[in-house]
Order: C-alpha cells, then sequence, then structure tokens
C-alpha cells in the first residue's frame, strides 16, 4: 500500500496530527505494553512525516525497559497516538485507530515479537 497524508487526533481531540504513511503492512506487538494498550501501529515512518498539529503539550511521554522507545500518551483522555521505535529511534509507529476514515478492524496484521527484544538486566 502507498502512503498517504491521514488526519488523526487522541480520543478527545486535544491531540491532532498528521501523517503521511502507508496503512499495509500494519502490525500489534506483543510486548508487555502493547499487548496492554492494543493498538494496530502502522509501517515505520521517519519522523519529518509526523507532523503534530496542535496538542503537544498535552502529550506525555512513557518510557520503559531500555528506555530507547518514546511512546507518547494524551494526557487528558490517556490514548496512544504514536510512538518512537526501539530498533531505530528514527522511524516512528502511529496507531492506526487514531487516524480519521480507517477502520482499523478491516486491515490484515502480523504480530512483531516484541516480548523477545532485549531488556535491561536488573542489577543485583
Amino acid at each position: 500500500m502507498t502512503a498517504a497524508v491521514w488526519k488523526g487526533s487522541c480520543h478527545c481531540g486535544a491531540v491532532k496530527f498528521e501523517v503521511r504513511a502507508p496503512l499495509s503492512p500494519s502490525l500489534r506487538c506483543n510486548c508487555s505494553l502493547c499487548r496492554r494498550k492494543g493498538a494496530l501501529m502502522t509501517p515505520p515512518v521517519p519522523v519529518e512525516e509526523l507532523n503534530i498539529v496542535e496538542g503537544r503539550e498535552a502529550l506525555t511521554l512513557y518510557q520503559f525497559n531500555t528506555g530507547v522507545a518514546k511512546h507518547y500518551f494524551c494526557r487528558h483522555c490517556g490514548i496512544h497516538p504514536f510512538h518512537q521505535t526501539l530498533r531505530d529511534p528514527k522511524l516512528w509507529r502511529v496507531n492506526i485507530s487514531c487516524l480519521e476514515g480507517v477502520d482499523p478492524y478491516s486491515l490484515e496484521y502480523s504480530v512483531i515479537d516484541g516480548a523477545s527484544l532485549p531488556v535491561v538486566q536488573p542489577s543485583l
């Protein structure tokens, strides 16, 4: 699928963005965070393709494990619109469920094995 420009937002509308991204191949991740949030994500896109139109101040950052990936959430409604990837911090994935006019349930997806990615070892 070719890249198109999509408008998106969090649930309450405090965060609005545009992204040039293909919707396929979409994926879900089985890491502990993604398994719980249940988001369907776009293929990775360069950060230049993501434009936060409104509400940058409403975003809050969550990092865990290695601290490399950056997961952004709306501090008002808790929706996760996008994140910076662990494998390549120059790339981002967008939550397809946040895109206007897209039915995420109509898309095929694969599952990435994020549960097997490196973890920070606890200190002894």
